[in-house]
């Protein structure tokens, strides 16, 4: 990859990582719902206005947008509203690669070689790790935004398979359209569930400075984080093996978390940032495809735990940053 590329790279890591600052200043303004809706609704009308829908069928359509776009969003923001700290957040959303790689092999009855495994119980580990340490603070109560922040990243990982089923020359399009699913069901269980009280009070209180901070926050991650971001990193993904890009997603936790520590002053303590570079180097190695094998059938180092025809190359868990997030924005 040319220097150019990986500075590139670089920045929509960036910009991924600070989105999560972009979210909370949002959350402080909008309902975690409706916010969702927004977040979305915003990218559709465009969309559905100006862009050709790419030639895929609709339930990998549909299901690419409940999962990424709806399962995603709501149990992430639901667990920034219930006190999941920003930082910690963006590398717990990173569950969404090892999930990835266990659904494909076993819906999809792809391959995963031993070194993926590895890498996985790895992830799985550092994950546990967090999980524990936060079941034991406030008597438990801790625990309940890391459940959620978790559920996020499946619901991602159900999102990157039906990206990964639709088989699109233009994955672009395909993420831009993906945006149409999610408003509809959002803005109804906005209603049923947040009340259009609420969601008024949050619009006719616009011009204030949380207001106001909570609309530049929502610009950010429609234009910079969703458009910008996701249009560079689609980009590189076309130009590049995924197993070369996909590491510079690991840097978004990085991001998350100093960002979150300068500006909002969250400490994370130690035990997490430890559990968070297992986390870190467990996808790593399990988004890291062995030398010489692209292409060519497995042999012994690459132990096939689902025995089933499928492809020779590895699953990248990354590969669905075609779309944008999480965590792997993504968020």
């Amino acid at each position: 990859m040319p220097t150019r590329d990986r500075l590139l790279a670089g920045v929509v890591a960036l910009v991924w990582g600070l989105n999560f600052l972009a979210i909370h200043a949002s959350l402080e303004q909008f309902p975690p719902y409706f916010l969702v809706f927004l977040r979305f609704a915003l990218l559709a009308v465009p969309t559905l206005l100006l862009v050709r829908r790419p030639a895929v069928p609709w339930r990998w359509l549909v299901g690419y947008g409940l999962g990424f776009g709806v399962l995603q969003f709501v149990f992430l923001f639901l667990a920034l509203t219930a006190g999941m700290p920003v930082g910690l957040a963006s590398l717990v959303l990173q569950s969404s690669a090892p999930f990835t790689v266990l659904l494909a092999g076993l819906l999809l009855r792809e391959r995963i070689t031993a070194r993926q495994g590895v890498g996985i119980a790895l992830a799985v580990a550092g994950l546990g790790a967090i999980v524990v340490h936060r079941a034991g603070l406030d008597g438990g109560a801790a625990l309940l935004p890391v459940v959620l922040t978790l559920a996020g990243g499946l619901g991602w990982a159900l999102g990157n398979l039906c990206n990964r089923q639709a088989q699109t020359d233009r994955p672009f399009a395909l993420m831009l359209w993906m945006t149409v699913i999610p408003p509809v069901p959002m803005l109804v269980v906005a209603l049923v569930l947040e009340g259009p009280d609420r969601i008024g009070a949050s619009l006719t209180t616009l011009g204030t400075r949380q207001g106001l901070l909570a609309v530049a926050g929502l610009a950010f991650t429609v234009l910079i984080a969703t458009l910008i971001g996701s249009g560079i990193w689609t980009a590189l993904m076309n130009r590049h093996p995924s197993s070369t890009v996909a590491p510079f997603s690991m840097l978004v936790p990085v991001v998350g978390i100093l960002s979150a520590w300068v500006v909002l002053r969250e400490p994370t303590e130690p035990v997490e940032l430890a559990a968070g570079v297992v986390v870190v180097g467990g996808v790593l190695l399990a988004s890291r495809p062995a030398a010489g094998r692209r292409g060519a059938a497995a042999g012994p180092d690459d132990v096939v735990v689902v025995a089933q025809p499928a492809p020779a190359e590895p699953v990248a868990p990354a590969r669905p940053v075609e779309v944008s997030p999480p965590a792997r924005t993504s968020p």
